[in-house]
Parts: C-alpha cells; structure tokens; sequence
C-alpha cells in the first residue's frame, strides 16, 4: 500500500458511539493534539500525518535552529504527501514544530515508533528521503541532523543498503562531507 492509498483513508478508523473516531491509546501527546487539528479526516490518515510531520520537524531541529528554508520545506513536504491546502499543511508542521521544541527526547523515539507502526518500508524510506529534503533545505546537513537521520533510519529498521544509497544521494550537503572537500582543496592549494 502506497502513501496515495493510506492517505486516501483506505484505513478505516476504529468508532464508538454515533460514529466519532475513537482514541488509540498508542498516540502520544504530541500526536494527538495534531490530530485534533485534523478532525474532519480518518483518524489513521491524520495519525500517520501527524507522526510525519512531526519527524521531519525532529531533523530540522536537531541543530537546535529551524530555519525559515527547513519550516517552508516542512510545509511543502506535509502539503504534498498529506495533500493538504497550504494553510492546513502550515497548521500541521507549526504544531508539529512546536511539540518538538517543547518534549523532544524520549517523544521523538515514541512518535518515530508510531509512524513504524502504521506505514509499510516504501513509506518509511519516503519518510526518510524527505526528512533528508528537510535536513538539506538550507544547503548544509550538519553532524546532529546527520546523526538524527541516522537514528530515524535505525528506528525505522530501515535496510542499511537503502539508508547508504539515500546517504551516497545527499553527500554533497553533508557538512562533514563538506569539510572533508574543504580540507582536499586547501592541501592541493599548498
């Protein structure tokens, strides 16, 4: 199953009484105030986009600094694979930022897990590719998103293989990369 056919809501969400979507008891807090945003959609389709918008959020603010370029590529990303109007996407990934930078820490492998949980390996490599798009907006992937992406990766149990072919592709923004280059240049320059 494809992002188009779960967020299509081909997943049908459990209901109680008259209908209305019931809690999981497995969304954490962060998950759920973002869904609450979401209600008119199936409660899996705003879970699965909750927990994505929110995992992107955890690599741009990995250096401690989200920038104007890593929010608008957040927004972009959530717009397209939620298919969400651009006011509702910035709705999403500002909550989403702002549960970030308020629990952090253990939220960040529990929602990681969630997002596990409900997506198949072609999602969470999708998930893991755009997280790279986030870390890269501003042209520079330093050494803590690097390591976050790392950890995204090992959380999702994301084959090595596809994880080193996604890393090979981003290089270029790696600022370790980046140094290295640097260091070349100047020694050839000597």
């Amino acid at each position: 199953m494809g992002w188009q056919d779960f967020l299509g809501g081909s997943r049908r969400p459990a209901t109680g009484a008259g209908g209305a979507p019931t809690p999981d008891a497995r969304d954490t807090e962060t998950v759920r105030r973002i869904i609450g945003q979401l209600e008119a959609m199936p409660r899996d389709r705003a879970r699965f986009l909750a927990a994505f918008a929110y995992i992107l959020t955890r690599v741009a603010a990995a250096d401690l600094d989200i920038s104007a370029t890593e929010e608008g590529e957040i927004e972009a990303l959530v717009a397209e694979h939620g298919h969400l109007p651009e006011a509702q996407a910035v709705l999403v990934a500002e909550m989403a930022r702002n549960q970030a930078l308020l629990v952090g820490g253990t939220e960040d492998y529990l929602v990681t897990r969630q997002f596990k949980e409900l997506s198949d390996d072609d999602e969470r490599l999708d998930l893991l590719r755009c997280c790279y798009l986030v870390g890269a907006a501003d042209d520079d992937i330093s050494l803590a998103e690097s390591d976050t992406l790392q950890d995204i990766a090992s959380e999702l149990d994301i084959d090595r293989h596809r994880v080193a072919g996604l890393r090979e592709e981003f290089a270029p923004k790696l600022s370790a990369i980046k140094l290295l280059n640097r260091m070349r240049e100047d020694q050839a320059g000597s």
